[in-house]
């Protein structure tokens, strides 16, 4: 009797393990396989977070006026560059009409592409900018099979600004993102950057992969983050080559010694608002916030824009 209970036990044990790790493989498909749709993950009748926001927001504007600025009217150029990891990834390079050493990498957010950023790379354009926009791995027009969250893509960030540098060596680069873009620039900023590198702005980006998936793991499933986030990373390590505690914009801007600008709607439910201030105050570096009253996520430069690119410019005309 007893080896029966011993093995029923063992049985139960089992299958709670088997169920935990086809739990994991299942959040590691829906929230960075890139052949999986994240339909789920916009729908605000499965996820409590994503209530009055749809996929665009969270990636760039969805505009088509400014994707046909990009693909119409902007003169832009394909352009490519390999990865640390061998992808060719793809990237919109944009030369002002009026020659300057100024660029800007703006970059887009969680599946989204860079005609996308059509609206805010104009922004910048207009201020006499020259602009990047990648696609990040696994996005538009590059290579990859998953998506980085910020991660691997602080590695390519680097590349992008290599191109830039043996494109224009006198050249003065800020890194511009929103959403996952905003926390991959804060990752890029505790790498060795040139300098050439003189600023970073950043719209809505979340501390760290880990603390996004948790949020978002309790809004979709009202579950905790143990054990499903921690096979889940496990299982993004064997993967796609990156744990969910290492991508941590929070660690990496405390490494950071060029000016940060932090940018958040205090409505934002997606990627939550409580979590500007950590970041700010882990970041070591000369360093402004705005709070834009009344605006979710990425929206800030809708609810007030003059307030937006007014900041932005001051802080630009404070650092370069």
């Amino acid at each position: 009797m007893k080896n029966i209970m011993i093995l029923i036990i063992c049985i139960i044990l089992l299958m709670i393990i088997i169920s935990i790790i086809l739990a994991g493989i299942y959040f590691y498909n829906l929230s960075v396989n890139k052949n999986v749709s994240k339909e789920a993950v916009f729908d605000d009748r499965k996820n409590a977070s994503s209530k009055g926001i749809n996929q665009s927001e969270t990636s760039g504007e969805d505009s088509e006026i400014y994707k046909e600025w990009i693909s119409k009217e902007s003169n832009y150029e394909d352009i490519y560059i390999k990865s640390f990891d061998n992808l060719n990834l793809h990237g919109y390079k944009i030369l002002n009409k009026i020659p300057s050493n100024k660029w800007v990498i703006t970059v887009h957010g969680y599946t989204g592409e860079g005609l996308r950023m059509g609206s805010r790379a104009k922004r910048f354009y207009d201020m006499g900018y020259n602009i990047i926009i990648p696609n990040l791995r696994g996005h538009g027009k590059s290579e990859g099979n998953y998506i980085g969250m910020g991660w691997h893509d602080r590695k390519d960030i680097l590349e992008w600004i290599d191109y830039i540098i043996k494109e224009n060596q006198y050249s003065e680069i800020i890194l511009y993102g929103i959403s996952m873009g905003a926390s991959t620039v804060m990752m890029t900023s505790g790498e060795q950057l040139p300098k050439n590198v003189k600023l970073i702005i950043e719209d809505c980006g979340y501390t760290s992969v880990w603390d996004e998936f948790s949020y978002q793991l309790k809004c979709m499933y009202k579950l905790p983050s143990f054990p499903l986030i921690h096979v889940s990373s496990i299982i993004t390590k064997m993967r796609a080559g990156y744990s969910f505690k290492e991508a941590s914009a929070l660690e990496q801007v405390k490494k950071c010694n060029i000016p940060i600008l932090f940018i958040h709607g205090d409505k934002d439910s997606f990627v939550p608002y409580n979590m500007l201030d950590k970041i700010y105050n882990a970041a070591s570096c000369s360093k402004e916030k705005l709070v834009i009253k009344d605006a979710g996520h990425c929206k800030g430069d809708k609810v007030n824009p003059e307030l937006y690119w007014d900041t932005i410019k001051k802080f630009i005309e404070k650092y370069t």
